[in-house]
């Protein structure tokens, strides 16, 4: 029982940690279509923001001027949390390949084994919470700036939705809390 829920914290923990680096890379954290006719679609990230023509299916983005520049502060905060959720998401993934029985690592010491598992699942939550936070910010505050323009009666064309890297990031933090939930309570 415990080596099926190591392996399967294992594949949760990794595909989470895939889900998180995705949606820290990627530039589709807010999307806004510029008119009905959804002539374009325009997408904002944490690096860059990119229109794609719908015509055509050219796509050109714009990087940010520097990192160090003045940005939002939604940007700022949640670039924070989804990079540190990313390290500690690999961190606790390299932590619990060690900690795995399948593993010949500290073959000798299974207690040490389980404590490097319990190790994964504490790093992993730290992470997962982290994750969530700065994923959890954005979307709120996407959430906020439309609805700033709707009770001012302003209507500029452009409709906000969540994009797909928010989302990612949602389910990213959410896979690497639930292993780690299956790796600090429920192996023994």
């Amino acid at each position: 029982m415990s080596a099926a829920l190591q392996v399967t914290a294992f594949g949760l923990t990794l595909l989470s940690t895939l889900f998180l680096l995705l949606a820290t890379c990627t530039d589709c954290w807010m999307v806004n279509a510029d008119d009905s006719l959804e002539v374009s679609h325009k997408c904002r990230g944490l690096w860059r923001e990119c229109v794609t023509n719908m015509q055509d299916g050219v796509r050109t983005c714009d990087q940010y001027d520097s990192i160090l520049a003045d940005h939002p502060v939604k940007i700022v905060v949640t670039r924070t949390l989804m990079i540190m959720a990313d390290l500690l998401a690999g961190l606790g993934l390299a932590t619990l390949v060690l900690g795995l029985d399948c593993i010949t690592f500290l073959k000798e010491d299974p207690c040490v084994k389980l404590k490097m598992c319990y190790g994964a699942g504490v790093i992993l939550c730290t992470g997962s919470i982290l994750g969530l936070i700065g994923s959890v910010w954005y979307a709120v505050d996407v959430y906020v700036e439309r609805a700033m323009l709707v009770s001012h009666n302003i209507f500029l064309g452009v409709h906000y939705d969540f994009g797909w890297s928010c989302w990612l990031g949602m389910a990213g933090s959410t896979g690497c809390f639930v292993a780690s939930v299956l790796l600090t309570c429920c192996l023994y």
